[in-house]
């Protein structure tokens, strides 16, 4: 562009200069013809050039771009350089397009883009035949069209994505696909649907196995347990000498009775694929209650009690299954007591956060590395095997607390600094939170 701007204007100098020359030397008449027939003519050779571009324009063809002469020489130049790059990288974006394309396809995952308002931009050969969907029909459309599951539109518009979501085949119903949405771009959201019907399958084979090997145990494990406390209880039927033994078969028994009820408690929360009881629960009282119990456990492990204190708002209830809830709630306050020295202090708060309610119990424990915190709801699962053991502790507490949450679409964080104390608290979905107002 420069070039053809120091071209122009030399001309336009040139002209000048003779014209000013002829008006010296022949009068103003002659300058003044001279200049009007050169501008014509320059004016009409551009006019003619930009007939020739238009014309090129109508069929775009590299070999046929003009050659040009004078400043339209560099016009022609940078516009043939310019259709050139434009040629690579429409190559190298096609290219780039059909190899994204033969990756995704390859991907054994389903992929769907969805945009702005959840309407189908673009999806694979496994998205469409796992969803039902057809990309040549069903372009543009919402969804929430094809996918009429209720509990699938209630994840898309749930805005929290963090955990996927596991939909059963309205084809085939003994398929069952996990669906995770992922936010991108401007407003767009990529749906990965993946087939876990072998997992599934395996995962239901397991509960199967524990829960009958659970109920096989019971039986010969109470029976020993019985014996053991006939024989316990029999003046003279133990000899003084391995009395303590009988004291230590007992302890254990009673231990594995504790597991094997976990167990069987954990089997039947995690098979259990109806959505809990929706009632109202009146969380203060239930609070009280916790407050009373942990009382009662600090005083029997440590023969002394510990600080626990009580913050409630009494205007705040939340819905659901009481008896879950409790069970829940209760091993998280047991577990304050038992992993907190004696003389120690415990906080039970309950109060709103924002649009959710929280429950959180804070102790003055030995506290929990960082490197634990995330393996904490595993099975069996123990930071120091010793002392879980001492407490009373199966391991299987916090998984069965996690499994309860997750039915009630509630999250538990868990905050630790070792030698200072742990806060685990959770949090209620605002779709289960209830607000009374306080009679004064």
């Amino acid at each position: 562009m420069p070039d053809i701007r120091l071209k122009a204007a030399l001309f336009i100098c040139a002209l000048s200069a003779i014209c000013l020359f002829l008006w010296l030397i022949s009068g103003k008449t002659v300058a003044l013809v001279t200049f009007s027939i050169g501008l014509l003519v320059y004016l009409i050779s551009h006019i003619a050039w930009l007939h020739r571009l238009h014309i090129w324009f109508k069929t775009p063809v590299l070999k046929d771009i003009p050659e040009g002469s004078g400043v339209w020489e560099d016009v022609f130049t940078a516009l043939l350089q310019y259709e050139r790059n434009n040629i690579t990288n429409q190559t190298q974006l096609s290219s780039a397009l059909e190899r994204f394309t033969l990756t995704a396809n390859a991907i054994p995952d389903g992929l769907v883009i969805l945009g702005a308002s959840n309407e189908i931009e673009w999806c694979t050969p496994h998205a469409e035949n796992q969803l039902g969907l057809a990309l040549s029909m069903d372009k543009n459309l919402p969804i929430v069209n094809l996918i009429r599951d209720s509990h699938f539109i209630a994840y898309l518009y749930s805005d929290d994505y963090s955990e996927p979501f596991k939909l059963k085949s309205w084809q085939k119903p003994e398929l069952v696909y996990e669906i995770q949405l992922i936010r991108f771009g401007a407003n767009q959201k990529l749906l990965i649907c993946r087939d876990m019907t072998q997992l599934e399958k395996v995962e239901v084979m397991r509960r199967d196995f524990i829960a009958n090997v659970s109920h096989e145990l019971r039986t010969p494990l109470t029976v020993v347990g019985g014996f053991l406390e006939t024989l316990g209880d029999m003046q003279g039927a133990i000899p003084d000498a391995i009395k303590s033994y009988f004291g230590m078969m007992q302890e254990q028994t009673n231990r594995m009775r504790r597991i094997i009820e976990d167990l069987l408690t954990l089997s039947k929360i995690e098979s259990n694929v109806e959505e809990p009881e929706n009632t109202e629960i009146d969380m203060p009282r239930l609070l009280k209650q916790l407050q009373n119990d942990a009382l009662g456990l600090s005083h029997s492990l440590y023969k002394t009690k510990h600080v626990i204190e009580l913050e409630i708002d009494q205007t705040l209830k939340v819905t659901g299954a009481q008896s879950e809830l409790q069970s829940a709630l209760s091993n998280l306050v047991s577990n304050a007591v038992r992993y907190t020295p004696k003389g120690g202090k415990i906080a039970i708060s309950w109060h709103r956060q924002n649009e959710q309610a929280v429950f959180a119990v804070r102790d003055t424990g030995i506290g929990i590395e960082q490197q634990h915190i995330e393996r904490l709801t595993e099975r069996f699962y123990r930071v120091d095997r010793g002392r879980s053991r001492e407490t009373g502790g199966t391991g299987l507490g916090l998984s069965i607390v996690k499994h309860i949450l997750i039915r009630h679409q509630a999250k538990l964080e868990i905050s630790s600094e070792v030698g200072v104390g742990s806060t685990f608290s959770v949090l209620f979905p605002k779709s289960r939170v209830v607000q009374t107002l306080q009679l004064k």
